[in-house]
């Protein structure tokens, strides 16, 4: 057991997961496996982040296969955090859902060359094809997560195929931040968070969310258990360190 565990994750309300695909990115520049992927980890598990992400496409333009076993093993040293798997289960999710069983799997309904992801799934459309894998991940002991645009009426959906909770997709909210839209955004996040509660999901939310937006998201937002956060949190980490860095966000979150 690492020594710094127990003094550096005090808990907050919102836990928070580092996404580690741009440490991947720019180690994929060269030949040289720096930065490392794991070091990252360990960095910012010490710092206190509650979990690490990972979203390996099938190019593994970022993270590759190995990388995520290789997180898989780091995290069995830190029992009391979570290792959470994105991506699209029709591509190569489910490959690492069987092999790794991680705490948790986000479904993302992003196409092989997507450059990122931009759009969550769409009920009824997608339900029937969703609800085998769901039930696979589920009766593997795997947590399974579904990418949600802020639609308040697609909550019940979610939770009748099977899902334990959603995350939500949080780029219109970023973009809005700060402008003249940003409550009118924010109500219809309030409203599908209000209404994944009512049918029992559980909620998490990403992308784009940053240091001057978290806190404002978080404190209107009821239910948040868990925030993803990768370009901004690494492209801060840059600048600040990985240990400033998680510390800041997590300074951002109510508890």
């Amino acid at each position: 057991m690492n020594p710094l565990h127990s003094m550096s994750h005090a808990p907050t309300s919102t836990a928070l997961s580092v996404n580690l695909n741009k440490v991947a990115l720019v180690r994929n520049t060269r030949h040289l496996g720096i930065p490392s992927v794991t070091r990252a980890a360990t960095l910012c598990l010490e710092a206190g982040a509650a979990g690490i992400t990972v979203h390996p496409r099938p190019d593994a333009r970022h993270i590759r296969t190995q990388d995520v076993y290789d997180l898989a093993a780091l995290l069995k040293a830190w029992p009391d955090r979570e290792f959470n798997i994105e991506g699209n289960p029709f591509h190569n999710l489910m490959d690492f859902v069987r092999e790794v069983r991680p705490h948790q799997v986000t479904f993302v309904p992003d196409s092989e060359g997507q450059f990122t992801s931009d759009h969550g799934w769409t009920f009824p459309q997608d339900a029937e094809r969703l609800k085998p894998l769901i039930a696979e991940a589920k009766a593997l002991g795997v947590r399974v997560s579904l990418f949600m645009d802020p639609v308040p009426e697609a909550m019940a959906a979610a939770k009748a195929v099977g899902a334990d909770r959603v995350e939500l997709y949080t780029e219109t909210y970023a973009s809005a931040y700060g402008t003249a839209h940003q409550a009118e955004v924010l109500a219809a996040f309030k409203a599908t968070a209000e209404a994944a509660l009512a049918v029992g999901l559980g909620i998490n939310a990403g992308h784009d969310l940053n240091r001057d937006n978290l806190h404002t998201f978080l404190t209107t937002v009821p239910g948040v258990q868990e925030v993803s956060i990768g370009h901004a949190l690494i492209a801060d980490a840059l600048e600040l360190g990985y240990t400033d860095t998680v510390r800041a966000y997590r300074a951002c979150m109510p508890t």
